[in-house]
């Protein structure tokens, strides 16, 4: 019988989490731009699983979509995990939006049409997409602009947002407007498609974080929160578990928000508006 097809984009902590996660029965496409990073498919074959690689650049779509050929001539595509992007102290604020920004709504885009019905997506977006970013009129524009012009949006021009926090941030509530603008054609083909929000999680990349200039800032509201702890890998494959599972057959075009309570916590400080 032929199996589903799991594909995982970014096989960074979460991405590995979500793959030991649900991988089970599957077929599993890992997918990185780091091909010595595809050697976790060794660990996860020794675990029992099935698995095939492939190295893609989300921030080219003859990549992206040479990746959703492969899947879906692989057999059903029927469920995708896009956790791949750049944080703020691993690259520049252009290379941010190129990865963060137009990858995601490349991922959107290719899988769209190969997504099998029935079959569920996830984005990992993050809290920072809560702490400001889009105006109303600016999120419009993110929802209805096509994916190849995305970048040339004068608020994601780079001289415009300075500091590659601001451009992380950014992103990643673009990434929230694109899922929601995406449950649409997503819908069309009998599927869905939804985000994740982490908060602080302990991968390498959180880690890298917290060792930068914004550590501090980070440690300060994880104190805050609810769950007072960083969070895990598993808790975010939790999460994609859920929305990429039947239990969630009903949720489309909506964020989850797994940051431990920080966002409620700090909601009060944030700027109005």
């Amino acid at each position: 019988m032929e199996k589903d097809i799991l594909v995982v984009i970014g096989v960074g902590g979460m991405g590995r989490a979500i793959a030991r996660r649900i991988g089970s029965g599957r077929k599993i496409l890992l997918a990185d731009v780091n091909e010595a990073a595809l050697g976790v498919a060794d660990t996860l074959r020794g675990e029992g699983q099935e698995v095939v690689t492939q190295v893609v650049d989300v921030s080219s779509r003859e990549s992206v979509a040479a990746l959703a050929d492969t899947a879906a001539g692989l057999g059903r595509v029927t469920q995708i995990a896009h956790t791949a992007g750049l944080s703020p102290t691993q690259a520049p604020t252009e290379a941010i939006l190129r990865v963060d920004l137009l990858g995601v709504a490349l991922v959107l885009d290719e899988f769209a049409r190969v997504v099998a019905p029935g079959g569920a997506g996830v984005v990992i977006a993050s809290m920072s997409g809560y702490m400001g970013g889009l105006t109303p009129e600016q999120a419009r524009a993110v929802a209805a602009t096509p994916t190849d012009e995305l970048l040339a949006l004068p608020f994601f021009d780079p001289g415009v947002l300075g500091s590659p926090g601001a451009a992380y941030a950014l992103a990643k509530h673009a990434n929230i407007v694109r899922v929601q603008a995406a449950a649409g054609p997503w819908g069309e083909r009998g599927a869905r498609i939804n985000s994740i929000s982490p908060g602080v999680i302990s991968t390498a990349m959180g880690q890298q974080e917290l060792a930068g200039e914004s550590g501090e800032q980070m440690r300060i509201m994880v104190s805050m929160s609810a769950a007072k702890r960083l969070g895990t890998p598993d808790d975010i494959a939790a999460g994609a578990a859920f929305l990429l599972g039947p239990d969630a057959s009903f949720v489309s075009g909506t964020d989850l928000l797994v940051d431990g309570g920080t966002v409620a916590a700090i909601r009060p400080l944030l700027p109005v508006g």
